[in-house]
């Protein structure tokens, strides 16, 4: 790698290019609160998480940082920050507390209001229409299980656009359908709590029609701007040289990343994976789907990216037989590897296997600091080196002629971590979820840093670490 000269200050540093888009992001559900303020109606997850046991501690996203009414402040801290653009996730319920019209004025204009503060503020919104908070009316009428939520999913989209469509030019319409589909429908971790295998997989596939009915209502609308999805992508590497885990690792890379990547980007569904959920689950797609999702590419491509996959073959279930293996190395506090080369391996492997869509890194980052006082989670180094040697790959990536344009830091604020509720920490803004103040920690500072400079400078990077 190259390092480019520092004009100002002398010494050598790392340049990200000049348009580059550094942003932090969040979700509706886990930063918002008030859940059952403002006219909203109750969601999946409001559900999912009273219910005894589901989360860790019994937590629940009724308060969460307070964003709702604090949100003025909060971009403010993103202004001091030098944040170019933040990334935020809609909350259906609150907008359509039913699902469906009619609008609840109330909660549009929390967001047109957020939006309107960003922009002030020289923050370019990018919003993300759903961050797995279905309406709970939804849920009831069988939510994404039921083909009518496909038709639901583009009448909301259509109503965020024409509201705040004039001044919000960057939009994704799903955060990790895969995660909406197993972790949920599958798994049962998360809401609505199901675990059927054919019902996620049925899940999965009207996640990507609705991404595509979106898309292709918003192109409509002709209002100029972008609109992609976000995928959690994951470098899938067999533990061994053995047939049996090299097929496992296949099969894991083809229902985890193909099953998503190649209808968005390619029109079609992976044929390997397909047969095998036809032949396994009678899961079949309608031409006029197929057809749908064919005309629906993406402007740009969304990109989650946190651990590899090691992946060995185990005869544990008759379609998904294999494992997960944990290498030796060093873990964060969720207990998933640090591992900086898959990002560049992963973006490399978009680049040659999708024809180099444009892209940016909506999600990266690290839990640290769970056990410890709030003195301590403020100094949380061990971010700061996560994040550069993430950003280092990043630029080797862009080096290589992959067209990152952005990259989103999880998260602004440490927030509800879904069922592991408020034990996992990946702001670099501290909660103190007692009195919900607000509190850099030394890796916001050191972000602030990198976004003024546009790159990483010798203060934050030695040779030694490329």
């Amino acid at each position: 790698m190259q390092l480019k000269d520092k004009k100002k200050g002398g010494g050598n540093m790392i340049q990200f290019p000049k348009n580059f888009v550094w942003g932090a992001a969040t979700a509706a559900y886990q930063v918002e609160g008030a859940a059952f303020e403002g006219g909203k109606g109750p969601s999946i997850w409001d559900e999912f998480s009273h219910i005894e046991g589901n989360i860790s501690q019994n937590h629940n996203g009724d308060v969460s940082c307070d964003h709702y009414h604090q949100y003025k402040t909060d971009v403010q801290q993103m202004k001091a920050l030098g944040l170019k653009s933040y990334r935020f996730s809609i909350a259906w319920a609150r907008v359509m507390p039913t699902g469906r019209l009619p609008m609840n004025q109330e909660g549009l204009d929390f967001y047109s209001n957020l939006v309107d503060e960003l922009i002030e503020n020289g923050i370019e919104p990018i919003v993300t229409l759903y961050h797995w908070d279905l309406p709970q009316s939804l849920q009831l009428e069988g939510g994404w299980m039921n083909p009518n939520i496909v038709n639901d999913f583009r009448d909301y989209a259509k109503a965020m656009f024409h509201a705040l469509g004039d001044r919000v030019k960057q939009w994704i319409t799903l955060n990790e359908p895969w995660v909406v589909a197993y972790a949920g429908h599958y798994a049962g971790r998360h809401a609505p709590g199901l675990s059927d295998l054919k019902s996620a997989v049925t899940v999965s596939h009207h996640l990507i029609l609705s991404h595509a009915m979106a898309v292709e209502q918003y192109r409509s609308m002709a209002f100029g701007g972008d609109i992609g999805i976000t995928l959690n992508l994951y470098p899938i590497i067999a533990a061994s040289d053995s047939k049996e885990d090299a097929l496992s690792a296949t099969f894991v890379d083809g229902y985890h990343n193909r099953w998503f990547l190649d209808p968005v980007l390619k029109g079609s569904y992976p044929k390997d994976i397909l047969e095998i959920f036809k032949k396994n689950l009678g899961f079949e797609v309608s031409d006029e789907d197929m057809s749908i999702i064919k005309s629906a590419h993406c402007d740009f491509l969304g990109v989650n990216y946190y651990f590899r996959k090691v992946i060995k073959h185990s005869p544990i279930h008759e379609i998904l037989n294999f494992e997960e293996v944990k290498p030796e190395g060093s873990y964060t506090d969720m207990g998933w590897e640090i591992y900086p080369e898959g990002l560049y391996k992963l973006l490399m492997r978009l680049k040659e296997d999708y024809d180099n869509p444009r892209m940016m890194i909506t999600e990266n980052g690290a839990a640290y600091g769970e056990d410890s006082v709030q003195e301590e989670r403020l100094k949380d180094d061990l971010r700061i080196d996560f994040l550069k040697s993430h950003f280092i790959q990043a630029y080797r990536a862009i080096e290589s002629g992959v067209r990152v344009e952005g990259y989103y830091v999880w998260s602004l604020f440490d927030n509800f971590e879904w069922a592991y509720g408020y034990t996992k920490r990946f702001g670099i803004i501290d909660i103190n979820y007692d009195t919900l103040e607000r509190s850099w920690k030394k890796s916001a500072t050191w972000y602030q840093g990198v976004i003024a400079d546009n790159g990483i400078t010798p203060s934050v990077l030695t040779k030694s670490n490329l």
